[in-house]
């Protein structure tokens, strides 16, 4: 019996430590990370896409958009060759709801591309950062914190307009 079992892990090993990389975990719960964004910002009406709770918040549609270009700038500046405009994002920023769910989808899959391209050793290489020399690992880390913190913000805002939030989807 023992020997079935340590068979079994010798086959099964390769495939699970792949599925378990730090850039694998990360894909996994960025997808699951941007089909709940997409639900939270098709649940908002485009009437309320102006609503903020304070005027010292942005409103939803701002928050979607703040987001996005976090995305892209991370994204750009630290797994890519490309140099990061932010005058250009933000003079081409969409005003009406399907331009930004379509700007907020096109951002992920830009990330997921990036990150999926890169090599697993490559997140061990330290950046330069505003914040202090960090490295790819933490970058991404920060792609996911700064996306959960401002979704957190969206859910508020539905809340406080009466719409129910999207059911939450994890790992």
């Amino acid at each position: 019996m023992k020997q079935i079992f340590f068979l079994l892990f010798l086959i099964s090993y390769p495939i699970m430590s792949q599925q378990v990389t730090p850039k694998s975990a990360f894909l996994e719960k960025w997808t699951n990370s941007k089909e709940y964004l997409l639900e939270i910002a098709e649940s908002m009406p485009e009437n309320k896409y102006s609503y903020a709770p304070t005027e010292r918040e942005m409103d939803f549609r701002n928050q979607l958009l703040h987001i996005c270009g976090n995305m892209l700038w991370l994204s750009t500046t630290y797994f890519s060759e490309e140099i990061f405009d932010r005058k250009k994002l933000s003079e081409n920023a969409p005003d009406s709801k399907i331009e930004v769910i379509k700007l907020l989808e096109k951002s992920f899959d830009l990330v997921y591309e990036r990150v999926q391209n890169a090599k697993d050793e490559s997140l061990k290489t330290e950046v330069d950062f505003f914040a202090g020399p960090k490295s790819k690992l933490q970058i991404l880390n920060l792609l996911q914190d700064h996306v959960t913190h401002h979704r957190g913000q969206l859910i508020v805002y539905l809340n406080l307009n009466e719409i129910k939030p999207p059911k939450y989807v994890g790992w």
